[in-house]
């Protein structure tokens, strides 16, 4: 599948190379020298240098060699080729895998669909479409303790309200 990875920056120094807004959790991956993104003009683009500034992913691009060409890239969206379906870990989705899943109680009673993960500085959060509108739901081990990716189920632990507001 087709998958953001990152968008092209400000040229940093002379010799062609560009800041990397990072929209991937492996980009030592997908950024490896060598590898090939495609661009969101369906053009391609090869890895042939990569290095880390004050914190900030430069990389340099096979037959850019200078500012001005790479600045003619900027704000460039990156794709690379990704198989959802790899994981490393039992507990890594990524949010194709989720949205569309069926959101059950512990009980087994139907809660919703799963439209979207919203993601959020502290935690992120599933977007359910259920009867009584959409809900959020935190996507915590608390609240979602089962994730079936196989069979496309979702256990859920909708949070309740206890108390009065005063």
């Amino acid at each position: 599948m087709r998958l953001l990875v990152g968008r092209i920056g400000r040229a940093h120094g002379i010799l062609g190379e560009a800041t990397i807004e990072v929209r991937t959790d492996e980009p030592d991956r997908r950024f490896a020298i060598g590898a090939t993104v495609q661009t969101d003009s369906n053009g391609e683009l090869k890895v042939i240098s990569g290095r880390v500034h004050n914190g900030i992913l430069l990389l340099g691009f096979e037959g850019i060699t200078d500012r001005n060409s790479i600045e003619k890239l900027r704000n460039t969206l990156l794709y690379a080729e990704v198989d959802i379906n790899e994981s490393k870990d039992e507990d890594e989705y990524h949010v194709m895998q989720l949205i569309g899943c069926a959101a059950i109680l512990e009980s087994g009673e139907a809660f919703g669909e799963i439209t979207d993960v919203v993601n959020l500085p502290g935690q992120d959060l599933l977007a359910i479409r259920t009867a009584q509108g959409e809900q959020l739901i935190p996507f915590v081990h608390q609240l979602v303790p089962t994730v079936d990716i196989a069979n496309k189920k979702v256990v859920v632990i909708p949070p309740t309200i206890t108390g009065e507001m005063a």
